[in-house]
């Protein structure tokens, strides 16, 4: 019997046709859609060869462009390498046996989970001045990248501990039976087989980080949006194809992160094996709602 038949029923050919005349409705639906954005925006003169010009410009691009695409790839990277700092330590701070170890770092993760990136960005550059009641000028990168590390280092927290509970219990259980403390349990065996699960939401989380660096153009941080949507329009006229550039940046970069990303997890699991399935990054949530500060507590 074939894996298909036993995860669902084949469809019949009724089935077949009723879902290949749905298939071809909603690909003539989005056809249809795309055609009336492109028809408004030729309307608009959007398409116009002025408007699409400065693009064949290297100056616009060694001026502009790469240089915005260059500090959004120092903040994501940097802020990537700290938030994977954050989030294994608080992770396996919610897995720790000791209450007063456990408690607190499931309230720092919730805390900062809880936040909206954005406002968080925002308290970080000006709560030292108001707190202080002195000019304290903090840089526009260290901001974003604080607030990047600490919104997303939650989440990864969270992405640690789910990984390491999604191995079995039993694989602990023989680690304790052949000597090993605990430190020795987590170091060889969970982690390692904790780490397979937990790549493609490790990975997700960090395509989400790289995308989130743009809100550094609300607080002047001079990165690839801020120069598609403020600095390059302001000089040509041109914001709409500036957007539709830049956003085409933004999935190529993003592409090229998934496919190394594929890349890696393929080869993870090809060198280990791993009893544990899959994690998913988790949402953010209020404070006080999903799981609770306890947790995990008794990690094993």
């Amino acid at each position: 019997m074939s894996t298909a038949s036993v995860l669902y029923d084949v469809p019949g050919p009724r089935a077949r046709l009723r879902n290949n005349v749905l298939t071809l409705l909603s690909a003539v639906v989005i056809l249809g859609i795309g055609y009336l954005v492109v028809r408004g925006l030729a309307d608009k003169g959007q398409f116009a060869g002025k408007l699409w010009e400065p693009f064949l410009r290297a100056e616009v691009w060694t001026g502009q462009i790469i240089p915005g695409l260059i500090a959004t790839v120092q903040a994501a990277l940097l802020s990537a390498v700290l938030a994977l700092v954050f989030g294994m330590v608080f992770g396996l701070g919610r897995l720790s046996d000791h209450a007063w170890i456990r408690v607190p770092s499931g309230w720092v993760v919730e805390f900062f989970r809880a936040i909206p990136l954005l406002l968080l960005i925002f308290f970080v550059q000006f709560f030292p001045a108001t707190a202080s009641g002195y000019t304290v000028s903090v840089p526009a990168f260290a901001a974003v990248v604080i607030g990047l590390t600490l919104y997303n280092g939650s989440v990864l927290a969270e992405v640690f501990r789910a990984g390491v509970l999604a191995v079995p219990r039993g694989q602990s259980e023989a680690g304790f039976a052949i000597g090993l403390r605990k430190g020795g349990v987590m170091r060889l065996i969970l982690l390692p087989q904790a780490t397979t699960a937990m790549m493609p939401a490790i990975v997700s989380q960090m395509v989400v980080l790289l995308k989130d660096t743009a809100l550094g153009w609300v607080i002047a941080y001079e990165e690839l949006l801020n120069f598609g949507l403020k600095q390059i329009p302001a000089n040509f006229g041109n914001l709409i194809p500036s957007a539709i550039v830049i956003s085409l940046v933004y999935i190529a970069i993003n592409m090229v992160l998934g496919y190394v990303a594929v890349r890696l997890e393929r080869r993870s699991r090809r060198a280990r094996r791993t009893a544990a399935a899959p994690v998913q990054a988790p949402a953010a949530i209020g404070v006080g709602g999903g799981s609770g500060m306890d947790a995990g507590g008794g990690g094993s």
